[in-house]
């Protein structure tokens, strides 16, 4: 696969600073053959769910995140119908990466999950049938783990994804490489294996968001609760708002 025809995913990693990152440093995408939102999340152990914009969505990540001090991730995942199944977006959070959740996720499908982590790896993890079958971080595919770490060899090189041992010599100029296309590499063959593409437009919509089930025990929300009420909960935990009008 030429560079040029990583075009359509490289809004995902822009360069350092520019102010059309939309999903920030930290993500997960994770993309579902054959399932529509509600299922998803169900799948992710969300007990209700609502629809919200994607900004909205950060919203509610971001009090999470401030009364957790970001150690449990985004705390919520956004999930939008594309095609013949659904993307789950996770803004801060990684989800999506951890085996048990991808075993629920894919069983009866294909799942590949793609992480975005700017302060430790990139990485995708491809699951089928309630199985971790290969899981890479793009900037060293050689080393890879899974059930079946070959399963995806062809495909991988097809997309210019190197599994040999590089040399010393050359070491530098492949590793400018994947670290610069990387993420956009692992897009185009998760869009290749589960037949749904991420583009930018999903986030317009709005998304059906939930509350992932490994929230921590005091935050995990009740059956019947709104997301509405949660997140003034999620408020509530952190104390009152200063009065700075006081004397």
């Amino acid at each position: 696969m030429t560079i040029d025809a990583l075009a359509p995913y490289r809004w995902l990693q822009p360069p350092y600073g520019d102010r059309g990152n939309l999903l920030g440093e930290i993500y997960c995408v994770t993309l579902l053959r054959g399932l529509d939102p509600a299922e998803v999340l169900r799948r992710f152990g969300a007990r209700t769910s609502t629809q919200m914009s994607f900004a909205d969505l950060e919203l509610a990540v971001s009090d999470f995140t401030t009364v957790t001090e970001g150690g449990d991730g985004g705390g919520y995942v956004g999930v939008v119908a594309t095609g013949d199944g659904c993307a789950a977006v996770e803004p801060c959070g990684w989800s999506g990466t951890n085996n048990p959740t991808l075993a629920r996720l894919s069983a009866g499908t294909d799942v590949v999950s793609v992480l975005r982590h700017d302060y430790a790896c990139d990485y995708f993890h491809y699951a089928a049938d309630g199985m971790v079958l290969t899981a890479f971080d793009p900037t060293s595919p050689e080393h890879r783990s899974g059930a079946d770490t070959d399963r995806l060899a062809s495909l991988m090189r097809e997309f210019g994804l190197p599994l040999e041992e590089s040399s010393d010599e050359d070491w530098d100029q492949r590793y400018d490489d994947l670290s610069g296309h990387g993420l956009a590499r692992m897009f185009a063959m998760a869009a290749r294996l589960t037949g749904v593409t991420f583009t930018a437009d999903l986030l317009d919509g709005p998304l059906l968001v939930g509350a992932i089930a490994d929230l921590p025990p005091s935050q995990e929300p009740q059956r019947g609760t709104s997301l509405g009420v949660l997140l003034e909960q999620l408020k509530a935990v952190s104390g009152p708002e200063p009065d700075h009008g006081a004397a």
